[in-house]
C-alpha cells in the first residue's frame, strides 16, 4: 500500500508541474509578435491607426475637430503648413490616415492626405508642426500576352486582366490598317506593352503600346513604335518592313459599329421601296454616337436635305472629299477646319433613313467611288537612314511575340 500511495503522490505532482507548465506556455503563446506594417514612411505599429475618407461638407478643420484639437490649434497647423499644403485642395471620396498616440489619449501625431494614387501629403504634429509632400516610387513593367478573339478586343483584354483602356489605343493605332468591323472570331492577336505599379504592388494602368500584331484578312500585321527624330518624342507606328501603318483616311467614321449596307449600283431602297444605286457605305450605331471626320480637310458644306438628313461633306485636298449623312446633330460649320478622327457630328436618322446610321460617301477626282475598295494613300514613309535604328529594336520585340504566339497557338 506504501507503495501504491507513493506512486499516486509522484503521479499527481507530475500532471501538477505539467499543469502549471502548460499555463506558463499557454501565456507565452497568447502572445504573438505582430509583423511589421509599414505606409508612408511610418511604423503603423507605433500607433493607433484610423482610416477614413473625406465627406460632403468635410474641410481640414472640420476633420482635425473630431481630434479634440481646438479652433486656435487648427488655425496655427494651418498657417505653419500652408506653404507646403494648401488644406483648401482637399477633396471629397479621397482618403486619409490618423497616425494617434497609442496611450488612453490616443493624441493625434500624424495626418496623411492621399491625394491620389501616386502622391500624398504628412502633415506632422509630433515634436513641431511641418507638413511634406511625397511622390510614391512607380514601377513599369513589361508584359507580353496572345489569344484568340472570341468577342470584342476589350472583352479578351478583360480575360486576360488587362487595363481595357488599352483597346482605344490599340484602335487608334491600326485605324488606318485595320477594319476592325471585319474581324472575325477566332482571329489571333499579340501585345507587348507596359504597366505602371506604384509602390511596387499598387495596379496604376496600361502605361504604353511596344508591339503588336493581330490576324486580319489571313495576313499577320504588325505595330512597332518608332521615334523617328529622337528627342522629339513623337511615336509613329510602323510593321515589320518598316512601312508606316498611318494612311491619309481611317478605314471607317465609326468605331466598333456594323457595315448594314454596301456601295452598290443596284439596291432595293428601305424607304422608298425602289430599287436604286446606293453610292456610300452604311454605318449603323445608337443615335448620338461621335462621327469622326476620316481625313484632315475643311468643311466643304453642311446642312439639310429631304433624302440626305443632316449632312456634313468634307473636302481634304484636290482628290479626295467625304460626306456624312442622316446626322442627329451636326458639330462643324462650313469652312472650318478639321483634323483627322475630329467629331463632326452624332448618328441619327433624319432624312430617308428607317434607323440610326450614317452613310458615309466618298469622292475622288469628283466622282464617288466605293471607299472600302480603294488603295489610299500612306502617310510620310521612313527615313531610309532611321531603317537600320528600327531594325534593331524592333527585332527583339517581335521575337519575343513571335514565341509565345508559337506557344500559345501551337496546333
Amino acid at each position: 500500500m506504501k507503495k501504491i500511495a507513493a506512486f499516486i503522490i509522484v503521479l499527481i505532482t507530475l500532471v501538477s508541474c505539467n499543469n502549471k507548465s502548460d499555463e506558463d506556455r499557454t501565456v507565452e503563446e497568447i502572445y504573438v509578435k505582430q509583423p511589421v506594417v509599414e505606409q508612408f514612411g511610418f511604423k503603423f505599429n507605433e500607433f493607433n491607426v484610423v482610416h477614413d475618407t473625406v465627406r460632403g461638407g468635410d474641410t481640414f478643420g472640420s476633420i482635425l475637430d473630431g481630434q479634440n484639437l481646438d479652433t486656435l490649434r487648427v488655425y496655427d497647423i494651418v498657417e505653419k503648413i500652408k506653404n507646403e499644403f494648401d488644406v483648401r485642395t482637399i477633396r471629397v471620396g479621397k482618403p486619409y490616415t490618423f497616425l494617434r498616440s497609442k496611450d488612453r489619449y490616443k493624441k493625434l501625431e500624424v495626418f496623411i492626405y492621399q491625394q491620389d494614387r501616386g502622391s500624398y501629403y504628412v502633415v506632422d504634429l509630433r515634436d513641431s508642426i511641418s507638413a511634406y509632400k511625397k511622390i510614391r516610387p512607380v514601377l513599369v513593367k513589361q508584359r507580353t500576352i496572345a489569344g484568340s478573339l472570341d468577342g470584342s478586343l476589350s472583352e479578351e483584354l478583360n480575360k486576360q486582366k488587362v487595363d481595357v483602356a488599352l483597346a482605344s489605343q490599340i484602335t487608334k493605332v491600326y485605324a488606318w490598317s485595320i477594319d476592325f468591323f471585319k474581324l472575325k472570331r477566332g482571329d489571333k492577336f499579340g501585345i507587348t506593352f507596359t504597366e505602371r505599379y506604384i509602390d511596387d504592388s499598387i495596379y496604376d494602368g496600361v502605361d504604353s503600346l511596344k508591339a503588336a500584331f493581330f490576324e486580319y484578312k489571313g495576313k499577320m500585321i504588325y505595330a512597332f513604335p518608332f521615334e523617328q527624330n529622337q528627342g522629339s518624342g513623337k511615336l509613329e507606328y510602323f510593321d515589320e518592313d518598316g512601312k508606316a501603318l498611318k494612311n491619309f483616311f481611317l478605314k471607317a467614321p465609326l468605331k466598333y459599329v456594323n457595315i448594314t449596307s454596301h456601295y452598290t449600283q443596284h439596291r432595293f431602297h428601305p424607304v422608298q421601296q425602289i430599287w436604286k444605286a446606293h453610292k456610300g457605305t452604311d454605318y449603323a450605331a445608337p443615335t448620338g454616337t461621335p462621327i469622326m471626320t476620316t481625313a484632315s480637310g475643311v468643311v466643304e458644306q453642311t446642312g439639310f436635305t429631304a433624302g440626305n438628313g443632316n449632312f456634313v461633306k468634307v473636302k481634304h485636298d484636290r482628290t479626295y472629299s467625304t460626306q456624312y449623312l442622316h446626322m442627329s446633330k451636326i458639330l462643324v460649320r462650313r469652312g472650318q477646319r478639321v483634323n483627322q478622327g475630329d467629331v463632326i457630328g452624332r448618328v441619327g436618322s433624319t432624312g430617308l433613313a428607317t434607323g440610326p446610321h450614317v452613310c458615309y460617301r466618298f469622292w475622288k477626282n469628283g466622282v464617288q467611288v466605293d471607299a472600302l475598295k480603294l488603295k489610299l494613300p500612306n502617310s510620310e514613309p521612313m527615313d531610309k537612314r532611321n531603317l537600320p535604328r528600327f531594325l534593331s529594336e524592333m527585332k527583339p520585340l517581335k521575337q519575343e511575340l513571335d514565341s509565345l504566339a508559337a506557344v500559345k497557338f501551337k496546333k
